[in-house]
């Protein structure tokens, strides 16, 4: 009996919570029949889908449960959670319309935009932002700009100088201690630093120690008369010694045979620049440090200052019969060889050539050496050989004012690559002497090929 009644009142309660339902059920059947007059058709629909959402709670709340599943309460859980996500993602309404947008359809397709006839999209009263045409630079241009970043920094142009002046200075009263009876010229600065054609840095200046000699007891015999048939380099014969015996020389100490021998002159210089002066001392004097190259057969000092590194290369140098000839034997056994050097006449006749037509040949000359440079594979064409180009182009190119800049730096490029592929660059000064003798055929085509694509494209070089 107990029982009974225990079923009957659920059956109750279950009526009474169905009456409600159902009369939930037929409002919301009323509310959507009568919405799309009263809300419109997106109206209706936030509508249809909010109480979808509200059934499936009520009819969740409801159903009966089975109590013996653990997970049915969660799965009640989750599945309001979707519900709720439903009702929150279900688009807004709009806007409710104007009066005079009730004429407009509520959905009508995209239509295309008309270009305006007068060539202008954008809206009224909007600022008109007029693109720049993009300004392709001229390889005149370009020139001139990139010399322009070759400069070599102020501080340097000051400080390097100084320094080696100071240096000098300090070697050459060690020379006169050192060695009294030796006619030792005053020492002096050379290079592309003194004579404004260095560029991007001041890393390198020349030393050059004049040897004094007596032109009655020396001569100076060619290359080409030699075992090496070379027109670049020279030997000083020592001379009638039947009536000057040797002795009356103070260079004769350095002889090799009846020569002069370079070799052994720098060999005297070298452990002096190594094992005699003290430069620790006279490094710490000038404010930097000052190191000479053990390893090296040329005669050089590495200065290491806060502001700058610094090498600097002695060159003994003896001038005859108007020869400038340096301590500088080629590799190999002959010893007795001295090199004949063009920089001087090269720098002087550029800027006398410069200073007559107001022309651009020494600015030509500091963009090639700057492109040298920055190309590893181009090192040993800077320097004398493109001075020597230069010089033979003016004899032929009349118009070097800096408007021919580009004009003249592509002729150049030209006749550098055509020299190249003879492996001939004659001197200017001595037509005999080919300045790419010293070049290897690997390096020679490792030149030709950089400079063969920048002919067409002058600008790679550049970069």
């Amino acid at each position: 009996m107990a029982a009974f009644w225990q079923q009957r009142g659920r059956r109750q309660e279950s009526g009474g919570l169905g009456g409600v339902l159902d009369g939930l059920g037929s409002v919301f059947d009323v509310l959507l029949a009568n919405a799309r007059l009263v809300l419109g058709v997106s109206g209706a629909a936030v509508l249809a889908i909010a109480t979808l959402a509200v059934k499936r709670l009520i009819d969740r709340a409801t159903s009966p449960r089975d109590e013996g599943d653990p997970k049915a309460e969660q799965k009640s859980l989750e599945d309001s959670w979707q519900d709720l996500a439903l009702i929150k993602t279900t688009p807004k309404p709009t806007k409710k319309q104007r009066r005079e947008d009730l004429s407009e359809p509520l959905l009508s397709p995209a239509r295309p935009a008309v270009p305006d006839p007068r060539g202008s999209s954008a809206p009224l009263g909007a600022p008109q932002v007029q693109s720049s045409p993009v300004r392709c630079l001229t390889l005149q241009e370009k020139l001139l700009s990139h010399s322009s970043q070759l400069a070599v920094p102020e501080f340097q142009v000051s400080l390097v100088p100084q320094l080696a002046r100071s240096i000098c200075s300090q070697l050459q009263n060690f020379l006169r201690s050192k060695f009294p009876e030796l006619p030792f010229g005053r020492l002096s600065l050379s290079g592309a630093l003194l004579d404004g054609l260095e560029v991007l840095a001041a890393d390198h200046v020349h030393l050059m120690l004049p040897l004094v000699l007596d032109a009655r007891l020396w001569s100076l015999i060619s290359g080409e008369d030699t075992v090496v048939r070379n027109p670049q380099y020279w030997m000083i014969k020592r001379i009638d010694l039947g009536y000057f015996p040797r002795g009356c020389s103070p260079w004769d100490r350095f002889m090799v045979g009846r020569y002069l021998s370079s070799s052994v002159l720098n060999e005297t210089l070298h452990k002096l620049l190594v094992a005699s002066i003290n430069w620790p001392a006279i490094g710490g004097l000038l404010g930097c440090a000052i190191h000479p190259v053990v390893a090296s057969r040329e005669l050089k000092l590495e200065v290491k200052h806060d502001q700058v590194d610094l090498s600097i290369a002695l060159f003994p140098v003896v001038e005859m019969e108007d020869k400038v000839l340096l301590a500088v034997p080629p590799e190999g056994l002959v010893e007795n060889l001295w090199l004949e050097s063009f920089y001087r006449a090269e720098v002087s006749r550029l800027k006398e050539l410069d200073a007559a037509d107001s022309g651009a040949r020494q600015l030509c000359l500091r963009i090639l050496n700057g492109v040298c440079k920055r190309q590893p594979r181009l090192h040993k064409l800077g320097g004398s050989p493109l001075s020597h180009l230069i010089l033979h182009l003016s004899d032929t190119a009349s118009d070097w004012a800096q408007e021919s800049l580009a004009d003249r730096f592509q002729q150049v490029l030209e006749e550098l690559v055509a020299s190249l592929e003879k492996g001939v660059l004659p001197s200017y000064f001595n037509p005999k002497i080919n300045l790419f003798s010293g070049l290897l055929e690997e390096e020679i085509d490792e030149m030709g090929f950089v400079l063969y694509r920048a002919i067409t494209e002058p600008e790679v070089l550049l970069k």
